[in-house]
């Protein structure tokens, strides 16, 4: 904790932005952080809640009174220590994550939780800037050998825990560069992609082996990893996005979400992307079908290509603007939220669905037929959608990103020559408990993240790995010292 009578003294601070109008000019971060001072004052805000629920309201199960009273104090090197105690990224989470940690503050309960994401920025910043975080180089080496494939934070969280384990680990990476959809899902200006590679360097030190524009069971046969390996963990996400078959869907301008995101990204770090491959939403009026981070992902990065217009649906209702503390505290609140991306010009629609893509007479869509849609609980009390009668209307639209997100792993390739069970929902089969967690259906062969449990949020995907690693480890050494 921090100060005891801090959260009476003090009101919550949080970072701040450029302003809106400056920051559309380009994709780099536009985070204005706290001082020092500020931020020691923040910590001390901190309370003594007897139950800190931010440590279960958080994944990884961050140690947050302790580095909030580290801060609090100005001890920033033990602050970091215990950050990284739990969190092999706090540098990605500190800038992606919603930060469930907050919604579970005790100070939430009056709408001011501590600023835990802005400290936790803060700790790891200030680490790299004096040069504390350090290669952690294995004492001793098992002999061992694992193969990691996927380069997401799943697959980077548990490749790193088990080379500081001893074990010999390759990373295996589709893409030409490392970072899964950290390098070429998440834009530019939500995270500088200098981040991943100043990791990277940490975790090369340590002996992992990173292999980019390696496509296994494309490229390399999956049977030749587990011939080779003690050891295989599956991390390469959930990359099967939701499509959208209505009539129309074959439209040129009709794009997934995550090429037209994956293409800047690479336009960003400076690719040269050939002219038949090409999607810019410049000088198009621009919807976006898909309320969650994609879809704010493909706001902010509209506008900055400079789009006519951006709309954005939602198929479920407008939340509400304040959620009621005691029916939903500690757990992550149903509210309105705003994205930094939503606030810098886009139309928001709730309650719409989405009928048919129309032509231009040329093969490209001009608009899209919408109707409007009403939730009702039938006589079970489950949710039912129905179009409401005579509310149909048109929407200009000459580019579509459709970011409804993903419905499960790729199968194709990989998991089918493997042959790997797969859960009810197409993933990856795996529990997280018990002699045999996070291992698949085959013998030595394992699977963590997105692929394992489904589409869901980096602090998640970080868990998985690191407590994947401690599992592999076990297996191959029949106990281990990793922490869960």
């Amino acid at each position: 904790m921090g100060k005891p009578t801090g959260f009476m003294e003090y009101t919550r601070q949080e970072r701040t932005y450029a302003p809106a109008a400056d920051r559309v000019t380009h994709f780099e971060e536009f985070v204005i952080p706290l001082s020092e001072d500020d931020l020691s004052v923040q910590g001390a805000r901190c309370m003594d809640c007897g139950i800190p629920y931010c440590h279960t309201g958080c994944p990884v199960n961050n140690l947050i009174p302790d580095w909030n009273d580290s801060v609090y104090r100005n001890d920033w090197q033990r602050a970091v220590d215990v950050l990284h105690s739990t969190n092999n990224f706090p540098e990605f989470t500190g800038r992606i994550c919603p930060a469930p940690c907050e919604a579970s503050c005790t100070l939430n309960l009056d709408d001011a939780p501590v600023t835990i994401k802005t400290i936790e920025f803060s700790i790891v910043e200030k680490a790299w800037e004096e040069g504390w975080i350090q290669p952690v180089i294995a004492r001793h080496k098992s002999g061992k050998r694992v193969a990691v494939v996927g380069s997401g934070p799943a697959g980077l969280a548990c490749a790193q825990q088990l080379a500081r384990a001893g074990h010999t680990v390759k990373v295996y990476e589709k893409q030409d560069r490392v970072g899964g959809l950290l390098r070429y899902g998440i834009p530019d200006f939500k995270m500088d992609k200098k981040v991943i590679d100043r990791r990277m360097g940490q975790m090369k030190a340590e002996g992992v082996q990173f292999h980019a524009n390696t496509h296994i069971g494309v490229d390399i046969p999956v049977r030749k990893l587990v011939d080779e390996f003690h050891a295989v963990v599956l991390a390469g996400g959930s990359e099967q996005p939701r499509d959208l078959p209505i009539p129309g869907r074959e439209l040129n301008g009709v794009h997934f979400a995550m090429d037209f995101l994956r293409l800047n990204n690479h336009r960003v770090q400076g690719d040269e992307i050939p002219m038949k491959e090409e999607i810019l939403a410049a000088g198009k009026h621009v919807l976006v079908i898909g309320g969650g981070d994609t879809g704010s992902d493909c706001i902010g990065t509209s506008i900055r290509q400079l789009a006519a217009s951006v709309t954005q649906l939602e198929i479920l209702p407008k939340p509400p603007e304040k959620e009621n503390k005691a029916l939903t505290w500690p757990n992550w609140p149903n509210k309105l939220r705003t994205s930094s991306s939503q606030e810098e010009g886009c139309e928001r629609m709730w309650s719409v669905a989405t009928k048919a893509f129309l032509d231009d007479g040329k093969g490209n869509v001009r608009a899209v037929q919408c109707v409007k849609v009403q939730w009702d609980k039938d006589e079970t009390g489950n949710w039912q959608m129905s179009e409401v009668e005579g509310s149909e209307f048109e929407l200009k639209a000459d580019f579509v990103a459709l970011a409804m997100g993903f419905v499960h792993p790729v199968h194709q390739g990989m998991l089918e020559e493997l042959k790997v069970e797969l859960d009810g929902r197409g993933n990856v089969k795996g529990t997280t408990e018990g002699g045999d967690a996070y291992q698949t259906s085959i013998d030595g062969i394992f699977s963590a993240g997105d692929m394992r449990r489904g589409q869901s949020l980096v602090v998640w995907a970080i868990r998985e790995g690191r407590q994947c690693a401690r599992a592999v480890d076990e297996y191959l050494m029949g106990t281990t010292e990793l922490p869960r």
